[in-house]
């Protein structure tokens, strides 16, 4: 496989990762939402993660040789994986899984609207096929963001909580592939530094709409590694639960 195809396919294989983790985690309030309607939300957006997902995993399998999307889901170990820390964190409190939605949903939002005039035709076509999903997914984070920033000083007080807790993880969700300078010189990526810029300035904005207040990283450390396979403690017992049922019969067909 050429340089730049490698390169492609780790970028596609990063994206694929951290949409798989956060769609499972995600999925993790069915049942329990704090009222019915989140409970839906979040469910119905896991759904959307994980289909996005698959079909990058498909990618990788038709275009780069990679192992059929199921067997390379869910056969690999924690340092296999290639997604930020950010989404593998357990769920958390609603504020806490509300603040990561609002942090990654943006990101995502940014990078697909990149991704949308991407050199590389099959991630072009992927990006504008499923923006519109995330665009759902933006505006659910900013209208909870922005009711529960507002609401009382108890609900305001959780919000920055979660806030200063998870924004040293977001920082790291910018983390450059090892290809990063070779995407952005072939037309296929505009890069991290470029994805970051325009976040952290859609994000400063809206947090000081919502009178949150912007966090100072003291280790900037924090939530690294993601990208090469350095991960908490909790990713790999979430995969060891996500791929129970594959693993008790890889041969079964739904």
């Amino acid at each position: 496989m050429s340089e730049l195809n490698n390169a492609k396919a780790e970028l596609i294989n990063y994206l694929a990762d951290s949409l798989l983790i956060l769609g499972h985690r995600n999925g993790e309030w069915t049942g329990i939402g704090p009222v019915i309607e989140e409970d839906i939300a979040f469910g119905s957006m896991a759904q959307d993660k994980v289909g996005q997902a698959r079909q990058l995993y498909e990618l990788l399998h038709s275009d780069f040789g990679y192992s059929e999307p199921d067997t390379f889901a869910f056969t690999r170990t924690a340092e296999q994986f290639k997604c930020p820390q950010l989404v593998e964190l357990p769920i958390g409190d609603y504020a806490f899984s509300l603040m990561r939605h609002f942090l990654f949903d943006q990101a995502d939002l940014i990078r697909f609207e990149m991704l949308s005039s991407s050199s590389f035709v099959q991630l072009n076509q992927f990006a504008n096929k499923f923006k519109g999903e995330i665009k759902y997914h933006v505006f659910h984070a900013n209208t909870w963001i922005k009711q529960l920033s507002k609401a009382t000083d108890e609900s305001k007080i959780m919000l920055q909580t979660a806030l200063d807790a998870l924004w040293p993880y977001a920082f790291a969700m910018f983390e450059p592939g090892p290809n990063d300078a070779l995407l952005i010189e072939n037309g296929v990526f505009d890069g991290e530094k470029a994805l970051y810029d325009k976040w952290f300035e859609t994000i400063s904005t809206l947090l000081n709409t919502y009178q949150l207040n912007i966090p100072n990283i003291s280790d900037e450390t924090i939530g690294r590694g993601g990208r090469y396979g350095y991960h908490t403690e909790y990713l790999q017992p979430l995969l060891t639960e996500m791929t129970e049922v594959f693993t008790i019969d890889p041969s079964a067909e739904w």
